[in-house]
């Protein structure tokens, strides 16, 4: 990648910007990527504070002669915000509700808020707004006002372009203005020469727009100047802004239409099919019975979906048999239209001929979905098709250039049999989904972008697509927007006349070139490979991993593949739901999400950021607030799992640099532990003689404002987990008593033996062979980096534990982090069949209790708790998809109430708590939801949460203990006693 070549242009902005101005190669790394294949390296970053700001940045374009491109949540698919000048980020900072007209139905919003966030904030006035895009969790309104985005339900609500009212902006000049009705100008309104010129061009061009544009709704490419001409009812000039992909001016506030929220309770129908063709061929039908949206799965969407995790359960619940296709149907009326429309749903799927159990061609039906929770998953799985299908582990990818052409319903089942004709013809194939409703089908080939043959073939395919697409009147670009990808066939599509009135339009708004150029007028080739995020001589270097990759190609044992599986599309930007990206959440900075990691490790791997990238200080701040937290593992559609990623940097750059006195003691934590139990009390004067907190900050990097971790006298003994006084037949477990347990909680795995022992179970402490220190699953070696000394541990451990896998026990643990630790790391530690069988025989407390009470294998005698239970769940028991495990046995307890907290990361995350670099991190992921649910929960509710790090954040945030689950069944058997 270039260097920044612009000095006066950092000075200028650094002297008159109050936001960040960015402008290291790291940082300009991170956003010369969106979610295309493109990859534009910017020559500076602003993040905005201010309207100011912008304007202050358009400024400086102007005067250096450099390009502007805004950007909300980089979510773009065909390029659109990627540029070589300036790229400004609205999402940090300018992401609030201005205005808000309850009765009206309308808002005055920031560009930059999230779609998510906006609906979160109007649910309470019985308001959304509904272009609900597969993205919301992270596209802006901005972005999304670019793009002319649409959504599921754009059958019912329309497009971005219907639910704008008006548009306050800068035009490349520095003139503000709002642009909206024409008829309702007043205040603030645009140069009155420039709406002449526009209102003429509209008027001379109207029987050409009329003849040529595509009459479908799905049609987002080109300027919309159709919205110029007499009859376009009303004349807004906001709806030639939107979709103009920030070409003709930016945006700084959005007026936009608000709808009623739809009844809570939806019908949801699954119409199977057998082939692909017939599910195209229904579409037409099905529209007909007025639902809300009509999405599409495919059979390659299905069996990627049962690959991962977090879709597998959902997939089960809804899908029957090996279908081709599935349709989903939903309603959303009254109750009784929702009765009503499903009845006629199956009774035209009959008509159609489909049955479950007819076999062939008429093998299909209807499954209905009533239970929201469910429709809530499978909507989800719906809306996370493009990263789906972007897990596949090879070299190829599906690629984003054909995705969401439009054509009428008639023709879609043969336009995509055609097309897919197409792909064969160039030895590949396409996945398929999204809204057959509209006749928008995201359609992808699989191509090896990297190789100059798959983008030669990109492009014939995009001629030979678009040739279809204009034989059946349907739009090139019917959601996604025109970027780089599409812009450069536009001639082909609109023809010389109306592309001409393009570049008419641009010229008049901007005509010195300022804003985003390159997209929809003036674009370069779409298969530009020196564009592309692995240009022309992309290489990575290779090298020996210190963890298994092997399930991914490329160099570096499949480092490479692991790294570059991140498509950008930006799921771990969230802001609520779920855990992934909890450091995100608190500082809005693109450097501490996984998608700006994973970014950075692919520019470092690629020598991009030059030599020893990998290994320096600025790769180190890059991963620096990664909590290891797992959630991408599970949460990541495509299956990036920084928390590995991040042990295998930390090990080269140990290698590099060594380790810290702090990494020291983290790591060594497990041989130390029974000499520092001896002179507990003189450690624990560390949090008790005035000063001796600061001195140990200064000495060891632990923040003085956290009490560390007591090393208890009494710890845990092996002993104390031996009762084999059970019954022969009774079930036997091994007890896996974990380091922090041992030393610092011993409470909780006596409590847990207590529990297994009154279940009947025969209990048995794990022991190293030939005795000598406790087994350790080498957790802090691996949060130091020290992986040949976490490979020891793992060696250790599995030689212990396999005879007693083999004999058919379960190793029970208590500790999360600890546990789980032998599914994940130690396959990874030592790929093989010993690990992989201990994995399989790994179980969490809760995961072992909860499913031998359902099967009667044990039973507890447990007193009735009237009350609440407060349950946090550990990051990595949300990874492994344990959580309702932990819920279920917290109801053994007779008149128990359990209510989950709605938390990612607590924010301790071991040793991260405690850093007194990341402390005031690690306070305010506790505040942005666990601590305040802890504080107002009543005196009387028992808090539960699992992890050591968790129920220390509890105790110095909120000021309450909180319980391990076995603590809590533990208690309930003591009532007994």
């Amino acid at each position: 990648m270039a260097e920044l070549m612009r000095p006066g242009l950092t000075r200028r902005l650094a002297r008159g910007i109050q936001g960040d101005v960015l402008t290291d190669a790291f940082s300009r790394g991170r956003y010369a990527t969106d979610a295309s294949i493109y990859q534009i390296m910017p020559s500076a970053v602003v993040v905005p504070r201010g309207i100011d700001d912008i304007v202050v940045a358009m400024d400086a374009a102007r005067d250096e002669g450099v390009p502007i491109t805004m950007r909300g949540g980089g979510t773009s698919q065909c390029g659109q915000t990627v540029n070589s000048g300036i790229v400004v980020d609205t999402s940090r900072h300018l992401n609030q509700i201005r205005e808000l007209d309850v009765t009206g139905r309308r808002a005055l919003v920031d560009p930059g808020i999230v779609l998510d966030d906006l609906n979160r904030l109007l649910k309470p006035h019985g308001l959304w707004f509904p272009v609900d895009v597969s993205t919301a969790s992270r596209a802006t309104i901005g972005g999304m006002a670019g793009n002319n985005s649409c959504g599921a339900r754009s059958l019912r609500y329309g497009t971005m372009r219907d639910n704008v009212v008006a548009i306050d902006a800068v035009l490349a000049d520095g003139t503000r203005a709002r642009f909206g009705e024409i008829e309702q100008r007043g205040a603030n309104e645009p140069p009155r020469d420039l709406v002449a010129d526009l209102l003429s061009l509209g008027r001379r061009e109207a029987d050409e727009i009329a003849a040529v544009f595509p009459k479908v709704q799905r049609r987002v490419g080109g300027y919309n100047i159709d919205a110029l001409t007499p009859d376009a009812a009303p004349q807004n000039l906001a709806h030639l802004l939107v979709g103009s992909e920030g070409t003709l001016a930016v945006s700084t506030a959005i007026e936009i239409k608000l709808s009623p929220l739809p009844p809570a309770e939806k019908a949801l129908g699954v119409c199977h099919f057998p082939t692909f063709r017939q599910a195209m061929e229904a579409s037409q039908h099905l529209v007909r019975l007025n639902p809300t949206s009509v999405e599409l799965v495919d059979s390659t969407m299905i069996g990627l979906a049962r690959d991962i995790a977090m879709f597998r359960p959902t997939l089960e619940a809804f899908v029957r048999g090996d279908p081709a296709a599935l349709l989903l149907i939903e309603f959303a009326d009254s109750p009784d239209e929702n009765e009503q429309s499903m009845r006629a749903l199956q009774d035209t799927m009959a008509d159609l001929g489909y049955g479950f159990g007819r076999g062939g061609r008429q093998e299909g039906g209807v499954v209905e979905v009533t239970d929201r929770k469910l429709q809530g998953a499978i909507a989800a799985l719906r809306a996370a098709g493009l990263n789906i299908m972007m897990s596949m582990r090879e070299e190829g990818k599906p690629v984003s250039f054909v995705e969401d052409c439009a054509v009428p319903l008639e023709h879609l089942a043969d336009y995509t049999d055609r097309l897919t004709a197409i792909f064969e013809q160039h030895g590949t194939r396409g996945t398929w989904y999204a809204h057959a409703s509209v006749g928008c089908l995201h359609v992808r080939p699989v191509l090896n972008v990297k190789l100059e043959k798959d983008a030669v073939a990109m492009r014939e395919i995009a001629e030979q697509a678009f040739s279809l697409v204009r034989e059946y009147k349907g739009s090139h670009s019917g959601e996604h927007g025109d970027g780089i990808s599409r812009s450069e066939f536009h001639t082909a599509m609109f023809g010389e006349r109306l592309v001409d009135a393009f570049g008419v339009v641009k010229t008049r708004f901007d005509p010195g070139g300022l804003l985003n150029p390159g997209k929809i007028v003036n674009a370069p080739r779409m298969n530009d490979r020196t564009l592309f995020r692995y240009p022309p001589g992309y290489a990575v270097e290779d090298f020996s991993p210190a963890l298994d990759w092997s399930a991914w190609p490329g160099a570096a044992g499949g480092f490479q593949g692991a790294v570059e599986i991140c498509n950008n599309n930006g799921a771990c930007r969230s802001h609520a739901g779920n855990v992934m990206c909890p450091s995100y959440r608190v500082t809005r900075n693109e450097r501490d999400v996984t998608r700006g990691r994973a970014n950075t490790l692919r520019l470092a791997l690629s020598g991009q950021l030059g030599p020893g990238a990998l290994t320096s200080d600025d790769m180190m701040e890059t991963l620096k607030l990664c909590v290891s937290c797992k959630a991408c593992r599970r949460e990541c559609p495509t299956g990036v799992d920084m928390a590995r990623m991040k042990i295998e940097v930390l090990d080269r750059r140990r290698k590099t640099h060594g380790l810290s006195l702090r990494d020291r003691l983290i790591a060594d934590l497990p041989r130390y532990a029974p000499m520092a139990a001896r002179v507990s009390g003189l450690l624990g004067l560390r949090d008790t003689v005035p000063g001796a907190a600061a001195l140990s900050e200064r000495l060891t990097g632990f923040s003085r404002h956290r009490s560390l971790p007591r090393f208890r006298p009494d710890h845990f003994r092996d002993a104390e987990g031996d009762r084999t006084g059970g019954a022969c037949d009774a079930p036997h477990v091994v007890l896996f008593a974990d380091t922090f347990g041992r030393w610092f909680d011993p409470e909780t795995l006596r409590a847990g033996v207590a529990v297994l022992s009154a279940g009947g179970c025969r209990v048995e402490t794990a022991r190293p062979d030939g005795g000598g220190r406790p087994l350790c699953c080498g957790r802090t070696y691996l949060a130091a980096g020290m992986v040949d000394e976490a490979r020891n541990e793992a060696r250790r451990t599995v030689d212990a534990l396999l005879p007693h896998v083999e004999a058919g026990r379960p190793i029970v643990g208590l500790e999360p982090s600890c546990l789980l630790t032998m599914r994940d790391e130690f396959p990874a530690l030592l790929p093989g069949p010993e690990t992989a069988t201990l994995a399989e025989a790994a179980v969490l407390f809760e995961e072992f209790v909860a499913t031998a009470a359902k099967a009667g294998d044990i039973s507890l005698p447990l007193a009735p708790r009237p009350g609440k239970a407060l349950l946090h769940g550990h990051c990595h028991q949300k990874s492994f998809g344990a959580m309702g495990a932990v819920e279920s046995a917290l109801r053994l307890v007779p008149e128990l109430e359990v209510e989950t907290v709605d938390s990612s990361c607590c924010g301790m995350a071991g040793a991260f708590g405690y850093d007194v670099e990341t402390i005031d991190v690690s306070l305010a992921m506790g505040e942005l939801s666990l601590l305040p649910a802890v504080r107002d929960a009543d005196p009387d509710t028992l808090i539960v949460a699992d992890g050591t790090s968790c129920r220390h954040q509890i105790a110095d945030g909120a000021h309450r203990r909180a319980r391990h689950v076995a603590e809590v069944l533990a208690g309930a058997l003591m009532e007994t006693a």
